[in-house]
């Protein structure tokens, strides 16, 4: 996780981003704000046994976006981390390798490969991580929305070169936008997944819903629950091998009955932060702000 610095609201990321809206609060307002939530989820996931790396971002050049370092690094239990191109220009600063140094001295990550994909933004092909690729690990399924920041050609060579299926679908905000981020739509548990179905098209429903049926169960996720980032939940494991659910507090509040009650029954505890500034002004949620690292990782400290 990257401890932001300049937190705001980013214009140039707000025309692609539909969840993105500014709140008119000053520069120094909205950095401080998120700071705190910031702090009160590492606070969280730690409280859990989740083992979190934190980085302090930098306060020049200034990156209001820093807070979502999923977009633009991803590390996998072979010791392979991939580095992403990134569609917005003023995104592409947060790629700094004393993040992914803070990774390897405060979780033992231990490099083996890096794939550095960045060389795509001069050619106009982008790919922005696990904010594009939701990642179904058991199956080696990667999962991608095409869109603007989503390379369609790009998710197919990723899946080459990590020995991943690659599975693209449609799906679009209530305006016709495509999604930026096929993760604020989908989000992929070893028991239960949660699909934003509303928003995928009524002809690939049912082969998305058959796919992800693999050995867990679905949880149909509505467009206002979408709205609320219920599609943005990342599934941890803390050290005693027990999963948990992190999410945001207004993703927690949207769930009925029924949803919570099929997480309990496949045994996830909640892990709930409360980040509305971060999700207002940066249009991402908790999932965003975790560059999930492997825990079982050969040659890792335990």
């Amino acid at each position: 996780m990257v401890e932001p610095a300049a937190f705001g609201f980013n214009a140039e990321t707000a025309a692609s981003n539909r969840f993105q809206r500014d709140a008119g609060m000053t520069a120094a307002t909205a950095a401080a704000a998120a700071r705190a939530e910031f702090a009160a989820l590492v606070a969280t996931l730690r409280a859990a046994g989740i083992g979190v790396a934190v980085a302090p971002d930098t306060a020049t050049p200034v990156k209001p976006d820093a807070v979502f370092p999923n977009n633009w690094v991803s590390f996998h239990a072979d010791g392979t981390v991939v580095l992403y191109p990134m569609f917005n220009p003023s995104r592409r600063a947060e790629r700094r390798e004393a993040v992914i140094d803070c990774v390897k001295s405060q979780l033992g990550f231990v490099e083996t490969r890096r794939i550095d994909l960045t060389e795509e933004e001069r050619r106009g092909r982008f790919l922005e991580g696990t904010g594009s690729l939701v990642l179904d690990h058991a199956n080696r399924i990667a999962y991608a929305v095409p869109s603007p920041r989503t390379d369609a050609s790009l998710v197919r060579e990723w899946a080459r070169l990590m020995d991943y299926e690659p599975v693209l679908f449609d799906a679009a905000t209530p305006d016709g936008t495509p999604v930026y981020h096929t993760n604020v739509v989908l989000w992929i548990g070893a028991r239960v997944a949660g699909a934003g179905l509303e928003w995928v098209p009524q002809a690939q429903r049912a082969a998305l819903q058959s796919r992800l049926a693999t050995g867990r169960g679905i949880m149909p996720l509505s467009g206002t629950q979408l709205l609320a980032f219920a599609g943005n939940m990342l599934e941890l494991v803390n050290a005693r091998g027990e999963p948990h659910l992190a999410m945001s507090a207004s993703a927690s509040a949207c769930l009925d009955e029924p949803q919570r009650a099929m997480l309990r029954d496949v045994g996830l505890t909640t892990l709930v932060g409360a980040i509305p500034v971060i999700e207002t002004l940066g249009g991402g949620s908790v999932r965003c702000m975790l560059a999930e690292v492997p825990s079982r990782q050969p040659g890792a400290r335990p």
